[in-house]
């Protein structure tokens, strides 16, 4: 799957029905990766008017839950949502502004990182967040 196959396609293909807030939702995240379910609500009701924030945070459960859109939970942020999902890839995060960036896993197989010791789990993926700041802040003080 990637970020631009069709909504309509990806909603077929995972069993959910096909519904006009279902595609608006995956068609805006194309654009808007690592967006807060707030902002999928203004995107969505931008774009299709009278849209409830419950609805928006429907849909996105019902994406996550049949691996159609990732969660992601930053340390002291909300939620973010995006179309990239299935892969291996990790993310970069600004401690200022809070921008996010898509990093691809060096490795091929998944999990691409292996503790010490496992304690008996069947390991299938790492989450890995590398923090610092981004390059526009970088030149700039930290925010206080």
């Amino acid at each position: 799957m990637t970020a631009h196959t069709s909504a309509t396609t990806l909603l077929r293909q995972s069993g959910l029905r096909i519904t006009a807030h279902r595609r608006a939702v995956l068609e805006w995240l194309v654009d808007h990766p690592h967006a807060t379910a707030d902002q999928v609500h203004a995107g969505v009701h931008e774009r299709l008017g009278s849209i409830s924030k419950q609805a928006v945070y429907d849909v996105l459960t019902n994406c996550v839950d049949a691996q159609l859109v990732r969660q992601i939970k930053p340390a002291g942020h909300p939620a973010r949502f995006e179309r990239r999902a299935g892969d291996n890839h990790h993310h970069m995060i600004c401690r200022d502004c809070g921008r996010i960036d898509d990093v691809d896993c060096v490795a091929n197989g998944q999990p691409c990182l292996e503790p010490s010791q496992n304690h008996g789990f069947e390991l299938d993926e790492a989450e890995v967040v590398f923090w610092g700041r981004c390059p526009d802040c970088h030149g700039n003080p930290p925010h206080s």
